[in-house]
């Protein structure tokens, strides 16, 4: 079951509860998907347009702290509590 914990700029970042290791994301951007890893942020699978990429990149360098918070909490079927998005952040 996904978890939408943002959506920015047309991208939008689900965690599903009980989804396997190591701990990632998923980032949508209209059809196009990639899974990336919280501890190194790299693509794990798939791929986003290089622009979007370096967008969805600097939102998780940024939050990469509440991004492990939100995997465990997903982990245990808690719900996730929503990450501050890049037009949202000042």
């Amino acid at each position: 079951m996904p978890t939408a914990i943002r959506r920015f700029f047309g991208i939008r970042i689900k965690i599903y509860h009980l989804d396997h290791p190591p701990p990632h994301f998923h980032a949508r951007y209209g059809e196009l998907e990639a899974k990336i890893s919280i501890e190194t942020l790299d693509v794990l699978a798939g791929r986003l347009p290089p622009r979007v990429l370096a967008l969805v990149l600097e939102w998780a360098s940024r939050h990469r702290p509440a991004l492990g918070q939100s995997w465990a909490s997903a982990r245990r079927k808690e719900p996730l509590p929503p990450i501050a998005g890049l037009d949202e952040e000042v």
